[in-house]
């Protein structure tokens, strides 16, 4: 028992004799590429009790009451009634109480430090970097994402005691030191992040709209630069007790939410019919090619419209250019049924649409692409111009980037780097081609 057990025995024997004293871990700092601060720290106590260790109870509840503005009745009925025999006994409590508290000396009182995760720009950037639970563990957002190395590691401060948990005289405490958690920098400039939330606000202001989301991406990059969805909400007061407001305000919708793109989308339908024209397919279009002036196509018993009436001669007989600036849908009917679904669904899958980008957030969603096997031509026809299928913020954006960056499908990131006070770098992300989408 004393050779194989030896470790596990020692620190449960240590554990019997010993009380420690919490020392909390400085959580990292968040900023931005420039040094920007977007998630800190303020320093507040946790106040501790052993009532084993009060001799009297009631008049230690007054003198915890009186120094930390608080109920003497509540406070006794802790100290009482609580088998543990460490009681906690007030947390968050500012150092002006504590300075109050230290005056009267109270056998088997204490406090230790404490950290309150502060937002310095409050609701901005609200849902990339999330908050932490009342304990200051990281629950959504880059907070939660992170956690692990943003939270460092707790330290004990050990003092000797007898069985029931009072200090032996005389005895050495024992000193573990805490490890702060690395700080986070972010690939977010701030400069655009107050344009983008500005132009939400302009937007819900005019509009009154139920939601708006932005998104500034790097091309050459997908670093998100920018990122904010309206409405958004204080990250220092965050709404706990209200579980269906909290869920609405705090969702970072461009990543884990999914819409119809509708016209967006056509950009990605002539990219592909581009390039399978510069492969030599003999079914795609020219840059060149005019396309029929009717304002409609039939396809498998359904109609499908362009948003003008084609009246006066107007959007007839248009380029590729023409019908993209017009926002034409029969002429991406057209490129999608020529390309047919097998091409098609080729390029959706180079373009990342159906599957995750890989954006370094919680929650990511997948999008929704219909089986290849279950599209009919009617449905390619409107997956053509962004209809019948469903896509994230994030995807769109990316899979747009790779359009006008010559092809290069880079997985998108948040975080540029994570390092100590010290300088220490524990990683720093790079940027990462997946796949090729087209040529330049």
């Amino acid at each position: 028992m004393q050779v194989l057990w030896q470790e596990e025995l020692n620190y449960r024997a240590l554990d019997q004799w010993t009380r420690e004293i919490p020392i909390v871990a400085q959580r990292g700092k968040v900023t931005d590429r420039n040094g920007v601060v977007l998630a800190d720290n303020s320093t507040a106590y946790t106040v501790y009790a052993r009532s084993n260790a009060i001799t009297d109870k009631s008049a230690a509840a007054n003198v915890l009451a009186q120094a930390l503005e608080g109920d003497a009745a509540q406070i006794y009925e802790k100290l009482t009634k609580k088998k543990a025999s460490e009681i906690t006994v007030a947390k968050r409590v500012n150092k002006d109480k504590i300075q109050t508290l230290a005056q009267s000396v109270v056998e088997g009182v204490y406090y230790a430090r404490d950290n309150i995760r502060y937002y310095p720009k409050n609701a901005a950037l609200c849902q990339v970097l999330g908050f932490t639970s009342s304990d200051n563990v990281g629950t959504t957002g880059i907070e939660k994402y992170y956690d692990e190395y943003l939270a460092g590691k707790n330290g004990e401060l050990l003092y000797e005691t007898d069985l029931v948990g009072v200090e032996i005289e005389g005895s050495v405490a024992t000193y573990l030191p805490a490890e702060d958690g690395y700080n986070v920098e972010l690939t977010i400039d701030y400069g655009i992040q107050e344009i983008v939330e500005s132009a939400l606000y302009k937007t819900a202001a005019q509009y009154s709209p139920v939601s708006a989301e932005c998104i500034v991406l790097d091309v050459n990059t997908f670093e998100v630069l920018a990122l904010g969805n309206y409405p958004s909400y204080n990250l220092n007061d965050v709404p706990r007790n209200d579980a269906e407001l909290l869920n609405k305000q705090s969702r970072n919708a461009l990543v884990c939410d999914i819409y119809e793109p509708g016209s967006t989308f056509k950009i990605i339908t002539s990219a592909a019919n581009v390039e399978e024209y510069l492969q030599g397919n003999a079914k795609a279009y020219s840059t060149k090619h005019v396309f029929p002036s009717s304002r409609t196509r039939a396809v498998d018993g359904t109609t499908v419209k362009c948003w003008s009436n084609h009246a006066n001669g107007k959007h007839c007989n248009q380029t590729l250019a023409q019908a993209l600036n017009n926002s034409c849908n029969p002429c991406f009917t057209d490129m999608a049924l020529s390309l047919g679904k097998e091409t098609f669904y080729q390029y959706l899958s180079a373009f990342g649409f159906g599957k995750k980008t890989g954006i370094d957030y919680g929650g990511e969603a997948y999008g929704l692409l219909l089986p290849q096997t279950a599209v009919r031509d009617c449905d390619l026809a409107r997956i053509g111009f962004g209809q019948t299928i469903a896509v994230s913020g994030i995807q769109l954006a990316c899979a747009t980037a790779s359009v006008v960056n010559g092809g290069y499908y880079y997985t998108p990131r948040l975080v540029k780097r994570i390092y100590a006070d010290d300088g220490y770098v524990a990683l720093e992300t790079e940027n990462t081609v997946k796949n090729r989408t087209i040529s330049e």
